[in-house]
């Protein structure tokens, strides 16, 4: 049938008129470049929070979809330039789950920002190489598996560093942004090096660097020499934990180096992606935290599953994980997925041409209150419960993405993030100083990380 269709359609879909299409980059997706798409800027975080601006990017979003329809909306831009707008669940599941081929990850925008640290990385390649890539990602990272294979000794670097974080509060007890983030890295780096890489600020002072330089994409030169330092720092650890005997620390980098790989593996590239992936995640434990200091009836509930699970059995805490998901649905790290049509494509009611770059607005999606009854508020139960999660997959809920592209570290991000959450519950009462979340209203468009703090006491 959709043969037929190909050979019979001709026209076109629907086209954005110019102030339309100035307006969504103007509103919707100028924002989210301020705010920093490969590392956050935070200081337009805070103006975006303040003003509001990223629910009026849904609202104008909306706006667009009722008045075209539910098909992809092609923006009006100079001619060559091709960009769709996709609103409906069946369209954004299709275009996920057919990467990357005729959709291919690898878009012009994406590899001019990517390529500034991780040139070689699987999301900017093509095949034979990214298949190849993107096995390796999968084998290190154990995508297939609920639960890492070296997870105990995680959660023991987690409940060390946690430990080490709330014993260094001080005086006035309060834990900020700047305190979290610099123990959230302390884990990183022990998590994908081992202890050696554990102060390694600098390495991290590099990947920050050159995703500042990313934030630019293609209005700002390659650093090579600063890439190269880079790429030569996580190869030297790659190599320590190869060097460490027969019983290597527990390490990403260790179960690198017992993995067959070859020059278009390239590891180094494969490492910075995740060093820059464990950022976003850090921010969504924080406004975990925020969500359950201020909504008491959910914190009870991680309680009690904190409770009734100790030791191993904290592999898999599926509430404090739902909490997780539900801070990013509400706040999502990645807001645009964008894919490149590698062809012509045959829709519903048009041809969209090759070339075209397709922008998926997770915000629309994760925040459409004309059809999610919990688009604004904080609704762990919507990952647990049966009939709410069937509602989740008919309605594109997408954390991790989904499809050939999906997340690799998904589930090693979630047990990361839901034992750091678990261990500073269980630890100290967390009392929330700097925002004004209130379970009885909507909750804001935009949670700047940077803007929280709390007190800590016993």
């Amino acid at each position: 049938m959709a043969d037929a269709q190909a050979m019979t359609t001709t026209n076109t879909l629907p086209h954005a008129t110019l102030l339309e299409s100035i307006n969504v980059f103007a509103q919707v997706l100028g924002p989210t470049w301020a705010k920093g798409v490969i590392i956050r800027r935070p200081a337009m975080v805070g103006i975006a929070e303040s003003l509001g601006l990223d629910k009026h990017a849904v609202r104008y979003m909306q706006k667009l979809r009722n008045k075209y329809g539910n098909d992809p909306l092609l923006l009006r831009l100079p001619k060559g330039i091709n960009y769709a707008l996709v609103f409906m669940p069946e369209h954004v599941h299709r275009v996920l789950q057919e990467t990357h081929q005729p959709f291919a990850t690898d878009s012009r925008e994406k590899h001019a920002a990517l390529a500034h640290f991780q040139p070689d990385g699987v999301l900017i390649s093509q095949d034979p190489e990214r298949s190849k890539r993107r096995h390796f990602n999968e084998a290190v990272l154990d995508t297939a598996l609920p639960v890492h294979r070296l997870a105990d000794h995680f959660m023991r670097v987690v409940n060390e560093e946690a430990s080490q974080l709330l014993d260094s509060l001080g005086y006035k007890q309060q834990l900020d942004w700047t305190r979290f983030a610099s123990c959230w890295f302390r884990i990183v780096r022990r998590v994908v090096f081992g202890s050696a890489a554990r102060d390694d600020e600098h390495l991290t002072h590099l990947v920050n660097k050159l995703r500042g330089h990313a934030n630019w994409a293609f209005m700002y030169p390659r650093n090579k020499a600063l890439q190269q330092e880079l790429h030569t720092r996580i190869n030297h650890y790659i190599q320590l934990a190869a060097q460490s005997g027969s019983a290597p620390e527990p390490s990403l980098a260790a179960l690198i180096a017992n993995m067959p790989q070859d020059a278009a593996t390239a590891p180094a590239d494969q490492v910075a992606h995740w060093l820059f992936a464990f950022d976003p995640a850090g921010m969504t434990v924080f406004r975990a935290l925020a969500l359950l200091a201020s909504h008491p009836q959910q914190a009870a509930q991680a309680q009690a599953e904190l409770q009734a699970n100790t030791g191993s059995a904290r592999q898999y805490l599926p509430y404090l994980r739902a909490c997780i998901l539900e801070n990013l649905r509400l706040w999502p790290t990645t807001p645009v997925i964008l894919r490149q049509s590698m062809s012509d494509t045959v829709w519903e009611n048009g041809i969209m041409p090759a070339k075209t770059g397709l922008i998926i607005y997770t915000p629309l999606l994760h925040r459409d209150d004309e059809y999610l009854p919990y688009a604004n508020i904080f609704a762990p139960e919507v990952w647990l419960n049966q009939q709410n999660t069937a509602i989740a997959k008919q309605w594109p809920l997408l954390p991790f993405s989904e499809g050939p592209a999906i997340c690799p570290a998904r589930n090693l991000v979630l047990l990361l993030t839901s034992n750091m959450l678990a261990e500073l519950l269980q630890s100290s009462s967390l009392e929330l100083l700097s925002s004004r979340l209130n379970p009885k209203l909507p909750l804001p468009g935009t949670l700047s990380p940077y803007r929280l703090r709390f007190k800590a006491s016993s």
